[in-house]
C-alpha cells in the first residue's frame, strides 16, 4: 500500500514521471482493507485518495461495558480491490511508468533494485515498503494486534446500520479483545475478532467460529462468506525501525511509518507518500524529511509509552478499561490520536486523570514502564 500510494501521488504532480512500481503478488495490495477517519488527511490529498475509497460512513460506535457512544467522525474505507484497480488505471495512462507484479526483490541498494529474474532496474531514487513482515522489533518489547475477518453477504441491513470499530462487551480472550464491524452494503458486512495480546499466534479456525457466532448473535442474516483476511501487526513498546539497503528508503510499517498503538498505517503512509512526490528524487531525504520525521517521531514516542502503559501495567484481561476511558474523551483528542497530530494537552488528557480500572503499579515498576 505504501508504495501505491508513492506511485499515485508521484503520477499525480509529475505525470511525466519515470516511475516503476514492484508488487511481489499478482495484485497490489493484497487481501486487506485500510480504514482512516476523514480529518486524517489533509485537504490537498483528498483528491487523490478519492478513487481509492470504497465506503464511507458519517460516524461509527463504540461499545464497552459501561458506555456506548456514537463519535462524530467521518470514518472511511479502502479495499485492496479498489487499490488495485486504481493503481492499474494510472499506470496504464502514464506510459513512463511501468509496473511489476509477480515479481520479487533479490537487492536493492540506493539506485537500484534487482529482482528475481535478475532484471535490474535503475533509479534516482529506491523505496524499500516490503511490508510488516520484515519490521524488527526485540520480543521482549511488543505486543501484537492480530485479527481474522470474514466479509458476509447478509440479507438485507437496512439503511441506518453504522460501523462499529470496538464492540468490547464480548469475552475478553487473549488480551483486550473486540469486534470491529464495517457495512460496506446492505448486503455486504465485514466482522473482524480484534486482539491487543502478548504473544502472536492466531488460531484463524477458532476466530473465524467466533466471528460466526457474533454475527449471528447481533442477528445478521448470513448467506455466506465471500472474503476472508488474517493478520498479526507487532506493536512495539520501544521502536528500532529496519536500517536501509545500502542507502534506501526503508518506508511503510517496516521504517516505522505507522501508529504503533492502533496499527493504522494509512494516514502516516500518505504523508510520506506525499512529501517523496512534493520534491526531487535526490532531494527526499533532506532537511524538510527531517523535519517531518521528526514531528513524526514525536507521535511516535507517546504512543510508545502509552503502549507500554497498555501492555505493561494492566493484566490482559484488564486492558479494555484504558480504551473505554479513552473513549470518554472529548472526540477532537480522539480525532487527533487517530491522526498522529496530537496536542500537548491532548497528551495530557490522555494520561491525566482517575487512571483506569486494573492499574497495577507493581506491574508497571516492575517492567520499567517509565524507561
Amino acid at each position: 500500500m505504501q508504495n501505491a500510494l508513492v506511485a499515485l501521488a508521484v503520477l499525480a504532480r509529475t505525470p511525466e514521471a519515470r516511475i516503476a512500481l514492484i508488487e511481489e503478488g499478482s495484485s497490489i495490495g493484497g487481501n486487506h482493507t485500510w480504514c482512516f477517519h476523514a480529518e486524517d488527511v489533509s485537504l490537498a490529498a483528498t483528491g487523490l485518495i478519492e478513487p481509492l475509497v470504497t465506503a464511507a460512513w458519517p460516524d461509527y460506535e463504540v461499545s464497552f461495558p459501561r458506555l456506548n457512544r456514537t463519535i462524530e467522525a467521518q470514518y472511511r474505507c479502502i479495499t485492496s480491490e479498489r487499490l488495485d484497480a486504481v493503481v492499474r488505471a494510472a499506470f496504464a495512462r502514464h506510459p513512463s511508468a511501468s509496473l511489476h507484479t509477480g515479481a520479487r526483490a533479490r537487492a536493492l541498494t540506493k539506485h537500484e533494485v534487482t529482482l528475481e529474474d535478475g532484471t535490474a532496474l535503475r533509479a534516482r531514487l529506491v523505496v524499500d515498503a516490503r511490508g510488516p513482515e520484515r519490521y524488527e522489533s526485540p520480543p521482549d518489547a511488543v505486543g501484537y494486534q492480530k485479527f481474522v475477518g470474514l466479509e458476509f453477504a447478509v440479507s438485507d441491513l437496512g439503511p441506518a446500520l453504522r460501523p462499529t470499530l470496538m464492540d468490547a462487551t464480548v469475552p475478553q480472550l487473549d488480551g483486550f479483545r473486540f469486534f470491529y464491524t464495517l457495512p460496506f452494503s446492505r448486503n455486504r458486512v465485514l466482522v473482524e475478532d480484534t486482539r491487543f495480546s502478548n504473544g502472536p499466534e492466531l488460531d484463524v479456525a477458532a476466530m473465524r467460529a467466533e466471528i460466526v457466532a457474533y454475527a449471528h448473535a447481533r442477528g445478521l442474516r448470513v448467506e455466506g462468506v465471500v472474503r476472508e483476511e488474517a493478520g498479526v501487526l507487532p506493536l512495539p513498546t520501544r521502536l528500532v525501525r529496519r536500517a536501509s539497503d545500502e542507502g534506501a528508503l526503508v518506508a511503510g510499517y517496516q521504517g516505522g511509518w505507522f501508529h504503533p498503538t492502533t496499527g493504522y498505517s494509512f494516514p502516516v503512509a500518505l504523508r510520506l507518500a506525499e512529501h517523496i512526490a512534493s520534491v526531487a528524487p535526490e532531494d527526499v531525504v533532506g532537511p524538510e524529511f527531517e523535519a517531518f520525521s521528526e514531528r513524526h517521531q514525536k507521535q511516535v514516542k507517546y504512543a510508545l509509552l502509552l503502549n507500554r502503559l497498555l501492555f505493561g501495567a494492566f493484566a490482559p484481561e484488564d486492558r479494555w478499561n484504558v480504551l473505554e476511558r479513552f473513549y470518554r474523551l472529548p472526540e477532537p483528542t480522539i480525532r487527533r490520536f487517530y491522526a498522529m497530530t496530537t496536542t500537548a494537552g491532548d497528551r495530557a488528557r490522555i494520561l491525566c486523570g482517575r487512571p483506569p480500572r486494573g492499574l497495577s503499579l507493581r506491574m508497571a515498576f516492575s517492567r520499567g514502564i517509565a524507561s
